[in-house]
């Protein structure tokens, strides 16, 4: 029989790399994009105004003659102003506040897109992800494009799995500061580093609710890794499942009235759901692969769930629709692509692109396939993202 810790670390982690190679991008043009043309009154605002709309694949840039003409211009201060235009006709004038300029840049590039698409943007999200240009795994953040970094820990221990409290100033993850894996609050505004759970046996897969008013996690302390709930401090804990199983990454549905999960149950990883007030664990049938891990539910869009499934001898990006009770790849990498989230849109998400010897952040496009590299070269290994909208 496998050892339970050995497959609970695999699907927390995913399997061995494959020997191949890391790329730049997938760019795969769908039918239904919108040409668009960015500018902007300083260099600084014009590079980053393109690099975000080059990750969108529902628009297009071009140089000129577009569907659409956006235009960016610094207001001073912490502000910019955005115009969009249709032919001869201004669609949208706005003046946008930021913490920064750059924020500001970002927000405004949010306020084009959904005027343009109809659709929620995303470009002003924030990112906490595992980085390694120290050479050892550390916790970092910063905005969607590595503006801003931060690194918040220097412990040198493993860390992984960091996640984001919806207000922002909390950050959740598992850490091996002692001889085993224990969950732990980062707090923000202190720095100050908590400890939420430190049971015998595995602690991990830790996941703050909706509301922030509760905290998911998978422990092993009564023999078996098991889906746990408890308030935000990792207190009143109830157990939510009970088998011989190994389940692990917790997620809760965008209402908070359940929870998602994988459990080898069925004889591999697949996907299931509990209430989060406790009752019978149901599996929600992909039909798409003996290996279905690493889930997420999108707040933008409740009947989407994204995982990373297997396939051949690798891994891939799928979705989940549950109203339509199917399932399909939606990554074209030629590397593994695992460790999807859902960004604020519903549509694009944020997933590691994993090679033999790298880790890579892009943002992929569930609709067409097209995929952008964010994390940059210097930077070194970074993956296991967590996004907070704005």
């Amino acid at each position: 029989m496998q050892n339970p810790f050995r497959l609970l670390l695999a699907l927390l982690l995913a399997a061995t790399a494959l020997a191949q190679t890391d790329i730049g991008i997938v760019d795969v043009k769908g039918s239904d994009t919108i040409s668009v043309s960015v500018t902007a009154n300083s260099p600084d605002l014009q590079n980053l105004a393109l690099t975000a709309f080059n990750t969108h694949g529902r628009l297009h840039l071009v140089a000129s003659g577009g569907s659409y003409a956006v235009s960016f211009s610094s207001s001073g201060g912490n502000t910019v102003s955005v115009t969009v235009s249709r032919g001869s006709s201004t669609v949208l004038t706005q003046t946008v506040s930021g913490s920064n300029p750059r924020n500001a840049l970002l927000k405004a590039a949010d306020v084009a897109v959904n005027k343009i698409t109809g659709l929620r943007g995303y470009f002003a999200g924030k990112l906490a992800f595992v980085g390694e240009r120290s050479g050892k795994t550390e916790i970092y953040t910063s905005d969607l494009f590595f503006g801003d970094l931060f690194k918040w820990t220097s412990d040198g221990k493993q860390v992984m799995g960091p996640r984001w409290a919806p207000d922002g100033q909390r950050i959740i993850f598992t850490s091996y500061r002692t001889t085993f894996p224990d969950i732990y609050v980062l707090e923000l505004g202190s720095r100050r580093i908590s400890l939420l759970a430190s049971f015998k046996g595995t602690n991990s897969g830790g996941r703050f609710s909706p509301d922030g008013s509760r905290a998911a996690m998978v422990l092993s302390g009564e023999g078996n890794p098991e889906v746990y709930i408890g308030n935000a401090q990792g207190r009143q804990l109830r157990r939510l499942t009970t088998n011989q199983s190994v389940e692990a990454s917790p997620a809760f549905s965008p209402d908070g009235s359940r929870v998602l999960f994988v459990s080898d149950a069925a004889g591999g990883p697949q996907l299931y759901t509990v209430p989060a007030a406790g009752g019978a664990m149901t599996r929600l049938t992909t039909n798409i692969s003996k290996y279905c891990a690493e889930p997420d539910w999108s707040a933008a869009e409740p009947n989407k769930i994204v995982f990373t499934a297997g396939v051949g001898r690798g891994y891939q990006t799928a979705v989940f629709d549950i109203a339509a009770k199917s399932s399909k790849i939606v990554s074209k990498a030629p590397t593994d692509a695992i460790e999807p989230v859902w960004l604020a849109d519903g549509r694009h998400v944020i997933c590691t692109f994993r090679a033999a010897n790298t880790r890579s952040l892009y943002i992929l496009d569930t609709e067409s396939g097209k995929a952008t590299r964010l994390s940059p070269a210097a930077m070194g290994n970074a993956s296991s993202a967590s996004y907070l909208a704005q």
